[in-house]
């Protein structure tokens, strides 16, 4: 061990070179990538302009943004949005956030000003679109339309027609079904694709994949080819073969498979197929993970043991990105997409057919961020007992790493356990700044892929169901015990953490367990009731398969509510919340302030006006987790290094 790196300082205080302002600083999170010709394109949420989505464009090693800086490319569609923007043969079509309405910009022109598609609708952001697609001539995009009506129930969803003219003409092509998602035209544009599925379904549990006949912006001779019973069939894609590909997980993972002309399309053929996910849950739109060749040749990511990884079209999987998204075919046989690992950023990479790579944008360099690979250690894969113990969940654990510094001899690390948002998602497979912001600072973390999560097959994925709030809870209190039980962290400074559904987790953990010391929930769920019956559209029956439909299960949503449960709070807790919240409003969180305030239980309560679910601003990002740093450290025992924020403890 060098000088610097025997000084000895406690577990949580260890200087950092990786500051909170450093996580935002020159920060831009690439979504989604799509190929034209030889550009690649990909999109950019910048936390230092306010969270803005703007478009990049990649030719000839030159970027530029076609798009002013005051435009903001992201749709309100099921709140989540996805799927804002496409290019094709050297024309843009967007949905800019102010107003949601649809723009087309002639990228051939130098001087083309946006076009306006639709028109402005009575209610202000009522009509809203995503996920579109343009004929082979521009004549038409089909998208997804969501109408948000003030005296409707529940926005309808649908497939639409959007003439390519400039003259606001839409023409609806599918109305009924509660949602739509991913119309996918023919290469020839005489075919539509799409998938459909209604409440309580969420797109994870079942789908049916549909077909129909596409002319002049009608649409006729609508079919279900597939789906419709305990399958999900996501992201339906024309190959160059004339052949429809889906992802489906029929033999219970989310492999791929193909549908062609030969048997009208009436039955499904593996391609691609293993025990891994290929798909992941469609809280968004056009997120892609796999793209077919002329030749059949296939370039996916696949997911497992926690972790992604890319498959050649040779059947080889190549280790070096543990996180992949947004894969795209390239006209030379190889492909584009968003890679990172546990030690670098997103990237968009390309690659050729034989495996061989380029960074066409890489994301911040370590040096930038004042770090070294060596406070970036990959996690460990972890699995253990669970429920009654005849189960097991995952995990991903980080044990502290900082180079310049070592604990006390005999002293045991905090830990911090993450529990994810969803609950149907995972932990992420990337390196993830703010973990590392905590394991620089000697807090051990580990970020829990509970029973529901996704990448372990359909079965796991649906054993939450009916038991979100006890099965969840109980795999993040089982490994902070197994962890502690191991000797790699104090038993008596256990954490816990999450945002939305894991807000939930946290609350719940806190509420009706006595494991954790101290608890930080973002935006989560205090009143399951409330949620039940007071949030947007796409989640509005997702409770009825994690616990039962509303009302008939009343008494268990009564149960499992900790707002219900406040005698059984003994923990100090800070709550951090967006004030235009749709998904979960912010009653929620001021709910549970009242019950800690009325317990005389330590907390602090933030809410940040401005945001919705998840923060998007680089001022709150930077709030939010410095806070969240210092509650802990005055919870736990240990002082932070360095300046920390103002925080009202109450």
């Amino acid at each position: 061990m060098n000088q610097v790196a025997s000084a000895q300082l406690p577990y949580g205080s260890w200087p950092s070179p990786l500051t909170a302002r450093s996580l935002v600083a020159g920060a831009a999170g690439v979504g989604e990538v799509i190929v034209d010709g030889q550009d690649i394109w990909w999109s950019e949420s910048r936390p230092e302009e306010n969270g803005r989505v703007a478009l990049v464009r990649w030719r000839n090693g030159e970027r530029y943004e076609p798009l002013d800086g005051d435009a903001n490319v992201r749709t309100g569609v099921h709140e989540y949005g996805g799927g804002a923007w496409w290019v094709a043969n050297e024309t843009l079509w967007f949905t800019e956030h102010g107003d949601q309405r649809l723009r087309r910009l002639d990228l051939s022109a130098a001087d083309a000003v946006p076009v306006m598609l639709t028109a402005q609708p009575p209610t202000p952001r009522g009509l809203r679109y995503a996920d579109g697609r343009p004929g082979p001539d521009g004549d038409w995009l089909v998208c997804v339309q969501e109408v948000h009506e003030a005296d409707s129930h529940e926005p309808a969803n649908r497939l639409v027609a959007v003439s390519g003219d400039g003259s606001q003409q839409v023409n609806v092509l599918v109305d009924g079904p509660d949602f739509v998602a991913a119309p996918r035209l023919s290469a020839d544009g005489t075919q539509l694709a799409w998938i459909q599925w209604n409440h309580p379904d969420m797109p994870w549990d079942t789908t049916e994949l549909w077909l129909g006949s596409f002319n002049d912006g009608q649409l006729s001779d609508a079919r279900r080819i597939a789906g419709g019973t305990d399958e999900s069939i996501l992201e339906p894609e024309w190959g160059p073969d004339g052949a429809l590909y889906a992802v489906t997980d029929r033999t219970q993972w989310w492999n791929l498979y193909r549908w062609t002309v030969d048997d009208d399309f009436s039955a499904a053929t593996l391609i691609v197929g293993g025990e891994f996910e290929i798909a992941t849950p469609a809280w968004v739109f056009n997120m892609i993970r796999y793209a077919v060749h002329p030749d059949g040749s296939v370039f996916c990511a696949v997911t497992a043991d926690g972790r992604d990884r890319l498959r050649l079209p040779d059947g080889s999987m190549m280790d070096q990105w543990t996180s992949v998204t947004s894969v795209r075919a390239t006209a030379d046989g190889g492909a584009v997409f968003v890679g990172a690992d546990f030690q670098s950023e997103p990237a968009v990479v390309r690659i050729d057919a034989s495996g061989t790579a380029e960074i066409i944008r890489s994301g911040r360099p370590l040096t930038q961020l004042k770090v070294t690979g060596a406070h970036l250690p990959s996690p460990e894969h972890i699995t253990f007992a669970t429920g009654d113990g005849s189960e097991v969940a995952h995990a991903l654990f980080y044990p502290p790493a900082n180079p310049d510094v070592a604990a006390p001899a005999g002293e045991l690390p905090p830990l911090l356990v993450k529990a994810h948002g969803g609950p149907t998602g995972a932990a992420r497979s990337q390196m993830q700044l703010g973990t590392a912001y905590w394991t620089s600072r000697g807090v051990a973390v580990v970020d829990v892929n509970y029973r529901g999560s996704v990448g372990y097959g359909r079965t796991y994925r649906h054993r939450l169901n009916p038991d979100w709030g006890i099965a969840d809870v109980e795999d993040c209190v089982a490994v902070a015990r197994h962890l502690a039980d191991a000797g790699l962290v104090d038993g008596d400074r256990l954490a816990i953490a999450g945002g939305s559904a894991g807000g939930f987790t946290v609350l719940a953990a806190l509420t009706f367990h006595d494991v954790f010391a101290v608890g930080a929930s973002r935006y989560g769920i205090a009143d399951l009731g409330v949620l039940a019956t007071d949030t947007h559209k796409f989640e509005a029956r997702y409770l009825d398969r994690l616990i039962g439909p509303w009302p008939e299960a009343k008494a268990t949503y009564e149960a499992r509510s900790p707002i219900n449960h406040t005698d059984q709070l003994s923990c100090p807790m800070i709550i951090l919340q967006g004030s235009e919240d749709a998904v979960v409003p912010p009653n929620q969180a001021e709910l549970m302030v009242e019950a800690l305030a009325a317990k005389g239980l330590p907390h602090a309560y933030l809410l940040f006006d401005g945001e919705g679910h998840g923060f998007r601003q680089a001022d709150n990002i930077v709030t939010a987790l410095e806070s969240e740093l210092s509650f802990f450290g005055a919870m736990l025992g240990f002082t932070p290094a360095g300046e920390m924020p103002e925080l009202r403890i109450l």
